[in-house]
């Protein structure tokens, strides 16, 4: 059980907590919660949804303790470029530099932000397998994942703005 789920669990904990310590103590904590409470397992869902709800659950508890301060990212606007020139400059961006760029993206999202794009894109969870995770209604799920991607396009078309004009 911990083999197979230790890295989405942990990644999980770290999005929320932003702090590796707290991180691992919470997956940690979890891991022995979910073998004792093994029992009680009702099967109405996957058992990585369950394991992964009761992560989110106990690593927003930590962050409520803590009483840790979220700064939302702005939203930026193009104002000398049209989406097709954006479209057009990726191919002047090499594929490496095009992943440090979305990673520096996701760096500048919120913690929970960054964890549904995580849940969805990176661990394959469906809109419903999230919505049990997060306790998120499935049309809040959607809404949300909608305006992450918006953020991220506008994140990313900033970034690469940037690059062209460096580039040309």
């Amino acid at each position: 059980m911990v083999a197979k789920h230790k890295n989405l669990v942990f990644s999980i904990a770290l999005k929320i907590l932003n702090n590796r310590e707290d991180a691992e103590e919470v997956a940690q904590d979890c891991f022995l919660k979910v073998f004792q409470a093994l029992k009680t397992f009702e099967k109405k869902s996957k058992f990585s949804t369950w394991l992964y709800r009761i992560v989110y659950n106990a690593a927003i508890s930590k962050t409520r303790k803590k009483k840790l301060e979220q700064v939302p990212m702005d939203n930026y606007v193009i104002d000398n470029y049209t989406e097709d020139e954006v479209t057009k400059g990726i191919d002047e961006i090499d594929p490496e530099e095009q992943k440090v760029m979305i990673e520096r993206a996701m760096e500048r999202l919120t913690n929970d932000d960054n964890l549904l794009i995580t849940l969805f894109y990176k661990s394959d969870n469906s809109i419903e397998e999230i919505s049990n995770i997060t306790g998120l209604s499935m049309s809040n799920v959607k809404v949300r994942l909608h305006r992450i991607r918006k953020k991220l396009h506008d994140e990313l078309s900033v970034m690469m703005n940037k690059t062209l004009n460096t580039v040309n």
